[in-house]
This record gives C-alpha cells, sequence and structure tokens, in this order.
C-alpha cells in the first residue's frame, strides 16, 4: 500500500515536469502527506494537464457515506478495472499525482520502522491515480475536514494505485504505488492500456527514518532526515 508520501516541489518544478497549463498554485513543501489530506493531482483537460487539489481517499460516487474514503485512499492495479468503488473511474477518470518519495513501515520486534523511498538523484515520481466526484447528500454526516460542506456540494477524491513491491522495497513491505515513466503519462490519462508493473528496483533509494512520521501532525524536514537503525 502507500499510506503517506511527500511532495516537496514548487509549482514551478511541477509545471516544467508535468508540462502543466492553468493558475499557478501555491504550493508549500510536504514532508508528510496523509489520507484525507489534499493532495495536488494532475488531470487531462480540453487544454492540457491541469493541477488541481484532490482529497486523498476515494469516495465512489453511488457511496452514501463519506467514510468509505478513510479505506479507499489505495487501489490495487490488478483488480480495480473490476472492483464497483473503482471500475468507473478506471475507465474515465485517471489522473497523476506527483511525489518525491513515500513511506512503508517494518515490522521490527514490537516496533514498526518507517523507510522512505525516492527515485535516484531526486527525480519525480508520478503515481497512477484515479479521481472521483461525489455530492454530498442530504442526510449526510459529515465530519472532520468536510463538516462545513453542506447537502449538494461536489467533493472530488483520489486514490493511489499500488502494485507488487519490487526487490528495493519487499523487506519493507509487499506493495508499492505505480510510478509510471514519462513516456505512459499522456497514455494513462487517455485511458489506454498502460503496464502497472513495479519500477526497476535500482532506479530507487531507500532509508529509515524516525518516528516522528507515525504522527500525521508532524509535517516538517525531520520527517525525511536518515537515521541510523541499531
Amino acid at each position: 500500500m502507500c499510506g503517506r508520501f511527500t511532495n516537496r516541489f514548487t509549482w514551478k518544478e511541477l509545471h516544467e515536469r508535468l508540462d502543466l497549463i492553468g493558475t499557478p498554485l501555491n504550493l508549500r513543501p510536504r514532508y508528510n502527506v496523509a489520507p484525507s489530506q489534499d493532495v495536488a493531482v494532475a488531470r487531462a483537460t480540453e487544454e492540457g494537464r491541469a493541477l488541481s487539489m484532490l482529497r486523498w481517499g476515494l469516495i465512489p460516487a453511488w457511496a452514501k457515506d463519506h467514510a468509505i474514503g478513510h479505506k479507499l485512499i489505495n487501489a490495487r492495479s490488478e483488480t480495480a478495472a473490476q472492483k464497483p468503488s473503482f471500475r468507473s473511474a478506471f475507465r474515465h477518470r485517471r489522473c497523476l499525482i506527483p511525489a518525491d518519495g513515500f513511506y512503508e513501515w517494518q515490522r521490527r520486534g514490537g516496533t514498526r520502522q518507517p523507510w522512505l523511498f525516492g527515485l535516484r538523484h531526486g527525480a519525480p515520481m508520478v503515481f497512477a491515480g484515479l479521481w472521483e466526484r461525489w455530492t454530498v447528500p442530504e442526510d449526510a454526516a459529515l465530519t472532520g475536514s468536510l463538516a462545513e460542506r453542506s447537502p449538494g456540494d461536489a467533493v472530488e477524491t483520489c486514490t493511489i494505485l499500488t502494485t507488487a513491491a519490487n526487490e528495493t522495497v519487499a523487506p519493507v513491505h509487499g506493495r508499492m504505488p505505480v510510478i509510471l515513466p514519462p513516456n505512459a503519462w499522456s497514455a494513462w490519462l487517455a485511458g489506454e492500456d498502460v503496464p502497472l508493473a513495479p519500477c526497476p528496483a535500482d532506479d530507487m533509494t531507500a532509508h529509515p527514518v524516525s518516528t516522528h512520521v507515525n504522527r500525521p501532525a508532524n509535517d516538517d524536514p525531520r520527517c525525511v532526515e536518515p537515521i541510523a537503525l541499531t
């Protein structure tokens, strides 16, 4: 799975990397992006790729309760095209989710040790994602960041596709995000068949970080600092 990631790129860097159009967004460095938070997502429009902020945790259009989004932060690439929660988005609403690293946790004795994975030379990652638009129903009991929404409001949400872990990630976790190569971005957004396999292990870096990252409220440079395991 992918339950946390980092995005420390500026609008200018993402604009150049993803060939974006539209009004620049005021993006701040994110060291610990967590589910239910807004994340930067690139989607195809008639004019080109545009960046929007979507809530992480997909809420299907047919859902009665927004809480389902907490369970749908990831979609397995092997089954997303068939699952009721994802199949419509898989066909019609794909997106690119930029990042520069993601966290996974390794069981070590009685503790869960976080690791940060990235691409060599600091290159941006682009996760394969899906998005949905959910309309708040009349009888919705909204909580958290959605508490101020009203019936009839549209909420746009997203999920990250995952695949089997490569040799770099596998010692820590059995799954990892689908990281799309640049030559697959346009095809993915267009709804074409794209290999959703793990990226080459040799392209990745990994280092342990402190349990400071375990708390979603901690979103600062300390989250990504390497530590020595004892």
